[in-house]
C-alpha cells in the first residue's frame, strides 16, 4: 500500500468524525450527561490523532497524482493549503477536548465552558474539513469541479445546436 492509497483510506475519519463528535457532543449538552459529553470530547481527541496520518500523507498522494491527466495544480495547492489549516485546527480542538476532559475529572467549573467552546470549534472544523475533502475530491473527481459543470453545459448546447442542424434536411 502506498501513501495515496492511504491517504485515501484516512482523510475521511477527521470529516465524519468530527461530525459524530459534533453529535455527540450536541446531545449531551441537549441532555445534560456529563459520560455523554465526556465520549463526544474523546472522539475530537481521536479525530486531532487520526488527522495527522491523513495529513501526513498528502505529500504522497499529490505525487502520485499530479501529473496524471486531468490533474488541476491549482486543485491540488488549493487543497493543500486548506489542509495546512485544517490540521492547526484539529490540533487545537484536540487539545481543548484535552483540556476540557481534564477540568471534568479535576471537578473545575470552567469544564462547562470549554465543553461549549469544544462544541463551537468542532463545528467550525467540521465545515473546515468538509471543506478540506471537497476539494480533495476535486483533484481526482472531475465530475465535482466548477469546469465541468460548464463544459457539460458547453457540450449540451452543442448537441442542441447540431440537432437543429439535423432538422434543417
Amino acid at each position: 500500500m502506498d501513501t495515496a492509497h492511504l491517504h485515501l483510506i484516512v482523510n475521511h475519519f477527521p470529516i465524519i468524525g468530527t461530525l459524530i463528535g459534533v453529535g455527540v457532543l450536541a446531545y449531551g449538552l441537549f441532555i445534560n450527561n456529563l459520560a455523554v459529553k465526556k465520549v463526544g470530547l474523546g472522539i475530537f481527541v481521536l479525530m486531532a490523532i487520526l488527522a495527522v496520518p491523513a495529513y501526513l500523507t498528502g505529500e504522497g498522494a499529490e505525487e502520485a497524482v499530479e501529473h496524471l491527466a486531468g490533474v488541476s495544480d491549482h486543485d491540488i495547492h488549493e487543497h493543500e493549503e486548506l489542509a495546512e489549516t485544517g490540521i492547526v485546527v484539529i490540533g487545537a480542538l484536540g487539545i481543548l477536548a484535552l483540556f476540557a476532559l481534564y477540568a471534568f475529572a479535576k471537578k473545575k467549573a470552567m469544564a462547562k465552558t470549554l465543553t461549549i467552546v469544544a462544541f463551537l470549534l468542532g463545528l467550525v472544523t467540521f465545515g473546515l474539513f468538509a471543506k478540506v475533502g471537497n476539494l480533495g475530491g476535486k483533484i481526482r473527481h472531475t465530475e465535482l469541479s466548477e469546469n465541468h459543470s460548464s463544459n457539460e453545459q458547453n457540450e449540451q448546447q452543442s448537441e442542441t445546436r447540431h440537432d437543429d442542424d439535423d432538422d434543417d434536411d
